[in-house]
């Protein structure tokens, strides 16, 4: 339950639309609702402005499915991330409106439309490789009523690619940039900015140039210390 959720509910008592008593036993689950598995929390909205997300990873499809039901029938929009088709099979035979966003490894049920938020933001991604996150991002971002603008495969590889949709970036007044393990791309975009950058490193890459390069030895280059030859 959200604040506008809340306040439709108590206008409808007002009016005698709804019975004091129905209005109690839709309020009965405040906080939350015991799965036995799951504590759902109905009351995130109310206090934050967001209904809980629903982190599936290590969570049967069962389980998710009942999780996205009991949050779906209190009217509420719901978000799972790092999930997987066969849950969406799970869950669309209780929430046919259920979308998958493979890309982004979640799911989602808008059961309302979300109220638009101001502003507009930037999802940077330096390669291919990184827009499975960079897509957890942005579909998290627009559940969330937020204006996206997608800025893919634009690493620092080939800063040219950066530099022409540099005005684009400018423009956002957050900047999301995803990047594997080197982290060079989000320093070059701050530095071409002046809103704020949020960072997002991921598994992606070489790594540092210690594992990145490991040349034979013996040759002309003296190993460094630790390394065999």
């Amino acid at each position: 339950m959200d604040p506008r959720s809340l306040k439709e509910l108590l206008e409808n008592v007002k009016m005698g639309v709804v019975s004091p008593e129905e209005a109690a036993a839709r309020l009965a689950t405040l906080p939350y609702e015991d799965l036995g598995f799951a504590k759902v929390d109905h009351h995130r909205a109310l206090r934050r402005g967001f209904p809980e997300t629903v982190f599936g990873a290590g969570k049967t499809p069962g389980q998710i499915a009942a999780i996205v039901e009991r949050i779906a029938a209190r009217g509420q929009r719901v978000l799972v991330t790092r999930t997987n088709a066969e849950v969406h099979r799970e869950v669309a035979v209780v929430r046919p409106e259920a979308r998958f966003h493979p890309e982004a490894r979640c799911l989602t049920v808008e059961t309302t439309p979300a109220a638009a938020l101001p502003g507009r933001i930037a999802i940077c991604a330096a390669g291919t490789s990184d827009l499975p996150v960079a897509e957890e991002a942005a579909v998290t971002a627009a559940f969330h009523g937020a204006t996206v603008e997608r800025i893919y495969d634009v690493g620092v590889a080939g800063l040219h690619r950066l530099l022409d949709r540099a005005d684009a970036i400018r423009q956002a007044d957050v900047v999301v940039v995803v990047a594997g393990m080197e982290g060079a791309l989000p320093s070059v975009v701050a530095g071409l900015v002046d809103t704020p950058v949020v960072a997002v490193p991921t598994s992606i890459g070489y790594g540092p140039p210690s594992t990145a390069w490991r040349p034979s030895w013996p040759c002309s280059t003296p190993a460094p210390r630790g390394w065999a030859s």
